[in-house]
């Protein structure tokens, strides 16, 4: 008898948790294929620290095949679905066409960077959902300074030195709060750099700083970063983005080379080619993850509407949190089908968020209990160490080393900007010009 197979699309924190359950559940009775445009699993809540040298970009990199080598790794973009006869279809790194056959298909495409119609922004802006993008923004910020140290023209200087974040929730909160103490060291081993102002902005139109968590966390982020500097303007944004600079919404102009979008996630474009029921750009499922009119198909993470029981009438937020534990739900859900466990609605409560501000800073809430400055620095990176699925022992040695050594700031130039346009659902892709 033929052993069942079961497809999972992406390996974010949905798919990798979905693939890794099951492998736990299965045992060898079903075939386990995993489709995803890399070969690992990344660890997206440490990309700032890799944009400003603290560790090393593998460390945020999980290998599958070594982590879960009970499944089988297809590298590709999965860009259509047959759901009459079951096909997964997909472009591999050569852009050869393939299709895949399921018998039960676990949808976890993920999330690319929210766009909005902001003339000049995809031309001038680069986002932040990747490693290619963490390592060319360390590069950036890095050369934009050593061209300041090499430029006589104090307009020039200025407008080197500034640098605007755009969107003021959790990644652009991170990297404004880690950018500032890094150009800033960047500056103080350039002493004809002695007097000159590392600018930083950071741009929303919401009302306060990371407006989707605790307000208590929200005036602890505000603080730390006002305190450094920053620039913190509630209720702007960028009207237009030009070469020369950005024009933001007071009709203010300021002349930059560093526009950093962050603005939110928007489910994967695959979602919309597949002709099944979306809300808000997400996949419709119901309380069991299950898309309805086809048992076969699940869908959980950033990429599905999933009902959130402990808050009727809402959908549960496109978080890291819910995702891994959506991809363990879904993963014991298609297993029941199979025999192993029964079948549960998806139900969670948010144990509380961690957000790293860089130094001693951090601010959390771990249970719902605000800490702030050096036990919420110490809770933070707890809380990341025991969420990394491997690589633990090289992160928190990353840790130490910055620490207690020189920080290497030299620029790679390995990533040119034309590889990390802000439009594009897989940043990590080589692109072939």
């Amino acid at each position: 008898m033929n052993r069942p197979r079961i497809v999972i699309v992406g390996a974010g924190f949905a798919g990798y948790h979905a693939a890794r359950t099951l492998c736990r559940l299965a045992r060898g009775r079903a075939d386990i294929v995993l489709v995803n445009p890399t070969d690992y699993f990344l660890y997206l809540p440490l990309l700032p620290e890799v944009a400003t040298g603290i560790i090393e970009p593998r460390r945020l990199t999980v290998s599958i095949a070594d982590t879960l080598p009970d499944v089988r790794l297809v590298l590709g973009e999965v860009d259509g679905l047959d759901l009459e006869h079951r096909k997964v279809r997909y472009a591999d790194p050569a852009d050869r066409r393939e299709e895949l056959r399921y018998d039960r298909l676990i949808i976890a495409a993920g999330s690319v960077n929210k766009l909005l119609p902001v003339p000049g922004v995809t031309e001038y802006a680069h986002g932040f959902r990747g490693i290619p993008e963490a390592v060319f923004l360390r590069d950036h910020l890095t050369q934009q300074v050593e061209l300041a140290d090499a430029s006589d023209n104090p307009a020039e200087r200025n407008a080197l030195c500034t640098f605007v974040v755009v969107g003021a929730g959790y990644t652009g909160t991170e990297v404004a709060a880690h950018g500032v103490l890094y150009t800033e060291l960047l500056k103080k081993r350039r002493p004809r750099l002695r007097h000159q102002r590392m600018r930083w902005m950071l741009l929303d139109i919401a009302d306060r700083v990371l407006p989707e968590l605790d307000e208590r966390l929200s005036r602890t982020a505000d603080k730390v970063l006002r305190e450094r500097g920053v620039e913190v303007l509630m209720g702007t944004s960028v009207e237009e983005a030009k070469r020369e600079g950005v024009q933001l919404t007071d009709k203010s102009f300021v002349p930059t080379q560093s526009l950093i979008w962050c603005v939110g996630v928007r489910p994967d474009p695959m979602v919309d080619g597949l002709g099944l029921k979306t809300e808000k750009g997400r996949l419709v499922v119901d309380e069991y993850l299950n898309v309805p009119d086809h048992p076969e198909v699940y869908a959980c993470g950033d990429a599905a509407a999933v009902p959130d029981l402990t808050r009727p009438g809402e959908l549960t937020p496109m978080t890291a949190q819910h995702a891994e534990r959506q991809g363990k739900r879904a993963a014991k859900n298609v297993a029941a089908g199979f025999g192993t466990g029964v079948r549960q609605p998806y139900v969670h409560r948010d144990l509380g968020f961690v957000v790293d501000l860089g130094g001693t800073q951090a601010a959390a809430n771990p249970l719902h209990v605000p800490l702030s400055g050096l036990p919420a620095k110490a809770v933070t990176r707890g809380y990341h160490l025991l969420s990394m699925p491997g690589n633990r022992v090289r992160t928190a040695t990353d840790w130490l080393y910055d620490a207690v050594l020189r920080r290497q700031t030299t620029q790679l130039g390995v990533i040119p900007a034309a590889d990390v346009p802000l439009e594009t659902a897989s940043p990590e892709r080589i692109r072939r010009h």
